[in-house]
């Protein structure tokens, strides 16, 4: 899973240096962020958000499907979203050489506050908006984005469930297919 989380903190597609796990990940990473930005649902779910979150509409389509993975994890996942996330912390490698500072002290800040427990809660959409907006170049509306996903909650989730079925059938063989 961190491999695959790096796929952020990495730019370009010259990868041959990393050992070939952490390739894996980043280009599994990729090929993830490629399928939502092409999906159909996704697009029209742009087309009704744009005019609130104009430029960030994207980001905050990532941030809602955290979001709602998160909340609608048992639809996803046999494991409990605390025990999942106790054993993916323990297993990240905050020493891994290959991983940049910056990616290791994301990693360390993420087990230490335990971010990923707080997804399922509409709260941490406004936090995470708030911090992601400081972070970007540009003036933007992603510190509205918690209001925005009030605003059209059952559309958002309507979108995501259908990506998320959509997403099932396109990267997992059928014995691994995790929605019912």
């Amino acid at each position: 899973m961190q491999a695959n989380l790096y796929g952020d903190f990495i730019k370009g597609s010259k990868l041959d240096h990393l050992p070939d796990i952490i390739q894996q990940g980043i280009q599994l990473h990729r090929r993830i962020d490629d399928y939502i930005d092409h999906h159909p649902v996704v697009h029209e779910l742009l087309v009704l958000l744009r005019p609130e979150l104009p430029k960030v509409a994207g980001i905050a389509v990532d941030i809602y499907f955290d979001h709602l993975l998160a909340k609608n994890w048992k639809q996803f996942h046999a494991q409990k979203l605390s025990d999942y996330l106790k054993y993916v912390y323990s297993h990240f490698d905050l020493e891994n050489p290959d991983y940049s500072p910056e990616f290791r002290s994301f990693l360390s800040a993420m087990i230490r506050y335990d971010w990923m427990s707080h997804y399922p809660t509409v709260d941490a959409i406004d936090k995470m908006c708030r911090g992601v907006s400081t972070k970007l170049s540009f003036e933007n509306a992603l510190v509205h984005g918690k209001t925005v996903f009030v605003m059209y909650e059952k559309q958002i989730e309507a979108c995501f469930l259908e990506y998320m079925s959509a997403a099932n059938e396109h990267f997992l063989p059928e014995n691994f297919r995790i929605m019912s």
